[in-house]
């Protein structure tokens, strides 16, 4: 149903500024993304006009131009860096008389090739089954006619119809299991906050480091590489920092400018993981001319999905490549706010880690609470969990028990029991106090 670029095919490549030259950089990663795709640039053409053509995109001049291009190269399919109208790429292909591709689908055709888990799949699936539907009449004569004949002739419908019709049905399908996936994604997810692990998620720009570094954190084998988008798959670990702290880190797809509606919208549950997430990890690529404008982009998509209120530590990754020592960078209030480090040589990433620790430690309080008499199951949660320091018994036959431990579960753990959690409590001299009024005496 989809048609995707095999290995090696020969491209012309397509970059149009809009009221603005296009930048070398944009040029360079639209050639790697179409490399990353299977295909095999063999000539890259830049314009520039005032706004796009309304037939064309491109000016009928330019169009011609490549379409001498495509016949002398023998190219299969021209690519274009914007996002086209269909009407534009029908008329494109009937010119060129070539496939045309526009970003929006050279990405969806990436992570096609890319996705490996069975939710990532039904992602890209919806993601294009989406795309395909606003293009259905591409250059498909057949489309427009009735359908007729012996065993044929029915409700008179068009095939570009029944296509419509069966497309509509499979996103339903394809809805319903994704439904099922991210309702058990938001049970595990209620299972963590339950039991006070919080999630760090890295997010960042395409190829900026983000599976090197959560491999390196967590001693993960998550696959990576030099290329663009080479993790598709969420992948959650657990990552023990220094004391008691415990965190689940969160590997994510990477951002990328203009990245596609369809892929957002299908990738939301995934992507639930960023937005509900304690704190992101923004990875930036420190050796990367155009890292500021990467940085609004990446934080462009984090609006988009609901994730621009998580705070955030930016990471500087590839510091061996700018030869630059690891180093924190803080606010005024003591707040860390950027680390420079590199995941492939490991330099800078105890920073990383001790950041996290002080991060999450704050959470943490030392109180010395009265449990009633009937207080048993409580006492003996407090144990289980290690919280409990010391523990006098007083001559009523309560006791007293300095704990430490994180205060959102300090004070689940005794409400659930019935007891007062709402008293301000400073550390080792305060007190929770029960229902019944006792309190300690000093």
């Amino acid at each position: 149903m989809f048609e995707r670029p095999a290995s090696g095919e020969c491209a012309v490549l397509v970059c149009l500024g809009i009221a603005r030259k296009v930048t070398e950089d944009e040029v360079e990663e639209f050639e790697e993304l179409a490399r990353s795709a299977g295909a095999r640039p063999a000539l890259t053409l830049r314009a520039t006009r005032p706004e796009p053509h309304p037939r064309f995109f491109i000016g009928t001049g330019k169009a011609q131009e490549i379409r001498d291009h495509v016949k002398e190269l023998g190219a299969e399919v021209v690519l274009f860096d914007h996002a086209l109208s269909p009407s534009q790429e029908r008329n494109l292909e009937r010119l060129l008389e070539c496939r045309v591709l526009d970003r929006s689908g050279l990405i969806l055709d990436i992570f096609a090739q890319r996705a490996r888990t069975f939710e990532g799949k039904l992602q890209v699936e919806l993601a294009q089954l989406k795309h395909l539907s606003t293009r259905l009449v591409r250059g498909w004569t057949h489309l427009e006619r009735q359908k007729g004949g012996i065993g044929l002739r029915g409700p008179g419908e068009s095939q570009l119809e029944t296509d419509r019709r069966l497309i509509a049905r499979r996103i339903r399908v394809l809805n319903e299991k994704l439904g099922k996936l991210a309702r058990q994604r938001r049970q595990s997810r209620r299972n963590r906050e339950k039991g006070e692990v919080p999630t760090v998620a890295i997010v960042g720009y395409t190829n900026a480091g983000k599976s090197t570094l959560f491999n390196r954190l967590t001693d993960a084998r998550v696959y990576s590489a030099d290329k663009l988008f080479a993790t598709l798959d969420p992948t959650l670990r657990r990552l023990e920092l220094s004391g008691t702290e415990t965190v689940v880190l969160s590997d994510t797809v990477g951002f990328i400018r203009d990245l596609p509606h369809e892929l957002v919208a299908a990738f939301r549950s995934t992507l639930q993981e960023t937005r509900k997430a304690a704190l992101l990890l923004h990875v930036i690529d420190a050796s990367d001319p155009e890292r500021a404008v990467r940085i609004e982009q990446v934080n462009q998509v984090l609006e988009q999905i609901g994730a621009d209120e998580v705070r955030q530590i930016e990471v500087m990754n590839k510091l061996d490549l700018v030869g630059r020592e690891p180093r924190l960078e803080r606010a005024q209030s003591g707040r860390v706010l950027r680390i420079w480090l590199s995941a492939r040589t490991g330099e800078g990433v105890e920073l990383l880690r001790q950041s996290l620790s002080d991060h999450f430690r704050p959470d943490l309080v030392r109180r010395l609470v009265r449990l009633p008499v009937d207080a048993g199951k409580v006492r003996a949660k407090l144990f289980d969990l290690g919280a409990v320091h010391e523990e006098t018994v007083m001559e009523d036959g309560s006791s007293e028990v300095l704990v430490e431990m994180p205060r959102a579960l300090l004070e689940r753990t005794l409400g659930d029991a019935g007891l007062d959690t709402k008293q301000p409590c400073a550390p080792d001299t305060s007190f929770l106090q029960s229902p019944s009024g006792v309190t300690p005496n000093h």
